[in-house]
């Protein structure tokens, strides 16, 4: 089964506030993933600060996952950079150092054309002989793939997959309807956006891109497989149980909460890298109660 399927947990990466990857406690976070039996894992995605890690420690944390996955789960491995050499380079670590894929957004301070993020992704393609997976994650980069671009990408060779936020439930099914319209039929959509994935899963998304599956994957595993099964009514019911905690990332962000939660896990006791702050201890204490209440440790 190709790792563009399923369930991919994307976990949180504990640092110092110098930016040296906990490797210890990164595998504590990545071992139990394995073991639950998600269909990959996403390293270093936007959860996982990669943007904020040089690739010296990038490559750490690579490593380290690589070794706690057992070779048991693909890793999907963030390669996003400003420069694109730097992106080829980081694609390259990537596959030497045994990664199934990349994860490439569209990462610029100067607000790119589409002609610049198609010549970006094909020469980071070309350049690194590594499967690659779009990611359009226009909240943070400020580019939204279109489908007609989505189309002309997947025409190129090592580009193989799109993560692309769901819509609101109404809007999904349409969403992606265009995007299936616009690739090859081998080429692989999936969605991120927790709160709305079992919707986008019922209405054909061929993966879930999932934060919560960072610390949580038997919950989001559970929600995977009803609506894999056409149980929409499960998998509704599932996603509800789940409302406490989605409305926690909207409120504050995903990354926020995660952090928040494992801290109250005991998973580890890192903090986002700065500029992004540890959230109050007011609200930590929320995370806490509705972790707790739902049964998620």
């Amino acid at each position: 089964m190709s790792c563009f399927t399923g369930l991919s947990a994307f976990p949180i990466t504990p640092a110092s506030p110098d930016g040296q990857v906990d490797t210890a406690a990164l595998r504590a976070l990545i071992a139990p993933l394995a073991a639950a039996g998600v269909d990959s894992i996403g390293l270093l995605g936007s959860t996982g600060t990669y943007a904020y890690l040089s690739r010296a420690e990038r490559r750490r944390a690579l490593d380290a996952a690589l070794d706690a996955a057992g070779g048991r789960v693909p890793v999907i491995v963030g390669i996003g950079a400003l420069r694109t050499d730097e992106a080829v380079a980081l694609a390259q670590d990537a596959r030497a150092a045994g990664a199934a894929a990349g994860l490439l957004a569209a990462v610029s301070y100067t607000p790119l054309t589409d002609e610049e993020v198609f010549e970006h992704f094909c020469a980071v393609a070309t350049g690194s002989g590594l499967p690659i997976c779009i990611y359009d994650n226009p909240g943070t980069t400020h580019f939204r793939f279109t489908p007609s671009l989505v189309g002309r990408l997947a025409q190129v060779p090592g580009l193989r997959a799109l993560k692309s936020p769901a819509p609101d439930p109404d809007t999904v099914a349409g969403h992606l309807d265009a995007l299936r319209r616009a690739v090859p039929a081998e080429f692989r959509l999936g969605t991120s956006g927790d709160w709305n994935a079992a919707e986008a899963l019922l209405a054909g998304g061929e993966a879930w891109y999932s934060v919560a599956a960072g610390l949580f994957p038997e919950a989001c595993l559970a929600i995977l497989r009803a609506a894999q099964a056409g149980e929409a009514a499960r998998a509704r019911g599932l996603n509800a149980r789940m409302g406490p905690l989605w409305d926690l990332f909207r409120e504050f962000s995903s990354l926020r909460v995660m952090y928040a939660a494992a801290g109250h896990l005991g998973l580890c006791r890192a903090d986002p890298p700065r500029p992004i702050l540890p959230l109050p201890e007011p609200v930590r204490r929320r995370v806490a109660e509705v972790v707790d209440r739902l049964a998620l440790a």
